[in-house]
């Protein structure tokens, strides 16, 4: 165990023994990060009714975790490549797990944003670390089927969150969902130190700090428009914020260009392979997460189903992707990566429009077709695209390669949920707006406006008035859930033309099938001298 602990993996002359025990370290440290956010779905209506949470609250308790988690990933996969790939994804998995205690704790709607931005600097470590020791560790005739596995343990996270956390609510309060992270954590953390060996780029010179500072301004001030503008209007903030990134983009890209060894190689971008799949993944989870995102609230706030109820009823979504993982892993070999990718995200587009016919009589039998093929087509897309990313970057740069992966994936899911987010609040407010107009007083309808959640809990104090309270409670309740069912029919309208021009770009950029390749052949002299050949 001594020798296997403390040995590099760049030192081994054959592949690490132990490197499939490994692997599901990996995935466990990659499940925890993923789940703190799909959680956080069931568990948003006991938050927002224990610490009253504004609609305006309760989505930055969501994005709060976001812009941190997008914005340091690329800079902090360098640094766990410079100095210790398993060294940073301890220090992670620790914040991680101090931040949720932290969040645990919290008894107001600040306190719990800030928590959860810490946990997003925890899992910012976390991401790319995973995927740079991951590449490091397995040989190229093996690394797309652990890659396979790595990307599968997304959509498991996607309902093993809800799950989880909605068991978890039948007894405890929201807090728990927090503190569940905590031994998971710790468990994950002596394992790693147990059965994943140490790695770092041998030589890899300064870091360029200068293009790490303005990746993070630049992705930030980004992140934070696309949250800030969609929801709360284009006022001074996200206007000062789009002006920063498109600076800080300008900046970035000047300064890379002119720097001896920069954080991101630019020139990797005119490698149409890579970048198709870059675009495939932001657009691909773009339209994921913002579909799951107002999915598992019409699961609960109109459909009426509990936190552990909706749970089990996003399983279905986890099953596929682990069936389009292995499909994915027979295809891409024989028919190349372009046919599969293009295939998974036709399949997305269709599974998001599906949603199109949502209406105030749908049940969950409405859903389950797309959550099958959504998750189909996560399985069967997500792998391949990763396993190209990573392939276009060096041993000395798998961290940023991890990073690149990693923040396409977050800004993706981010952009989802706020675009998406913000045609489904705007559909639903305007829809019973119009079906309530002088039925409410001003300030009551406002409530009932501001979200669905809003509505029920309007609809709650009207019902305990005796005369005629509820038969308005009832008709309000009613008004709301035809609301929220037109506004999810028009996000997924939205959703599904934005993936399916995604898909037909994707589909104009990737090559043809071409020889799979570790790293770009300019490259290849660097990797032999890193690793010893």
């Amino acid at each position: 165990m001594r020798g296997i602990a403390s040995t590099p993996v760049e030192r081994m002359e054959t592949p690490y023994a132990r490197r499939w025990w490994a692997l599901a370290v990996l995935c466990l440290s990659l499940l925890m990060v993923l789940m703190a956010n799909t959680s956080l779905l069931v568990a948003a209506p006991d938050m927002t009714r224990d610490l009253g949470l504004s609609g305006s609250d309760l989505q930055w308790v969501i994005d709060g975790y976001t812009v941190p988690y997008a914005a340091l990933m690329l800079v902090l996969g360098a640094v766990g490549d410079k100095y210790s790939r398993r060294g940073a994804l301890v220090t992670g998995l620790v914040v991680f797990a101090g931040a949720s205690v932290a969040g645990s704790l919290a008894h107001s709607a600040a306190a719990v944003i800030a928590a959860r931005a810490a946990m997003g600097v925890g899992a910012a470590v976390v991401m790319p670390a995973t995927l740079s020791l991951l590449v490091g560790m397995f040989p190229r005739g093996e690394r797309a089927r652990a890659i396979t596995a790595w990307s599968a343990t997304s959509g498991l996270a996607i309902a093993a969150g809800p799950l989880l956390a909605g068991w978890l609510l039948g007894d405890h309060g929201w807090g728990s969902t927090f503190l569940i992270n905590v031994p998971i954590a710790v468990v994950a953390a002596v394992a790693v130190l147990a059965l994943v060996p140490p790695s770092r780029a041998a030589a890899m010179g300064r870091l360029d700090l200068v293009g790490g500072l303005l990746s993070v301004v630049t992705v930030g001030s980004l992140v934070y428009m696309i949250i800030e503008g969609p929801h709360y209007g284009w006022g001074i903030a996200a206007i000062t914020a789009a002006v920063v990134a498109a600076a800080g983009l300008a900046a970035f890209v000047a300064w890379e260009r002119r720097h001896p060894r920069p954080l991101l190689n630019l020139g990797r971008f005119r490698d149409r392979a890579f970048s198709g799949a870059v675009i495939a993944v932001l657009l691909f989870f773009l339209g994921a997460f913002g579909t799951i995102y107002y999915s598992s609230q019409h699961l609960q706030f109109v459909l009426g189903y509990g936190p552990l109820e909706t749970g089990v009823r996003l399983l279905p979504l986890a099953g596929a992707v682990f069936a389009g993982a292995a499909v994915t892993g027979r295809l891409t070999p024989r028919l190349g990566m372009k046919p599969v990718v293009v295939a998974g995200m036709v399949l997305g587009t269709v599974a998001i429009f599906l949603l199109t016919r949502v209406d105030a009589g749908s049940t969950y039998t409405d859903f389950l077709p797309t959550l099958l093929l959504l998750g189909a087509a996560i399985g069967l897309s997500t792998s391949p695209c990763t396993d190209t990313i990573m392939g276009a970057f060096p041993e000395a740069e798998l961290g940023v390669g991890g990073g690149i992966n990693d923040t396409a994936l977050e800004f993706g899911g981010s952009l989802g949920i706020a675009v998406l987010g913000s045609v489904l609040a705007t559909a639903y407010k305007d829809r019973l707006g119009g079906a309530l107009a002088g039925h409410l007083p001003p300030a009551v309808l406002d409530a009932a406006k501001d979200s669905i959640g809003g509505a029920l809990g309007v609809a709650e104090q009207v019902g305990r008035n005796p005369a005629g309270g509820p038969e308005q409670a009832h008709a309000l309740v009613m008004a709301a859930d035809s609301a929220f069912a037109h506004a999810v029919a028009q996000a997924s309208l939205v959703g599904g033309i934005i993936l399916a021009v995604g898909t037909v770009l994707v589909a104009l950029i990737l090559p043809g099938r071409r020889p799979a390749r570790s790293v770009p052949e300019q490259d290849e002299a660097e990797v032999s001298v890193l690793s010893g050949r």
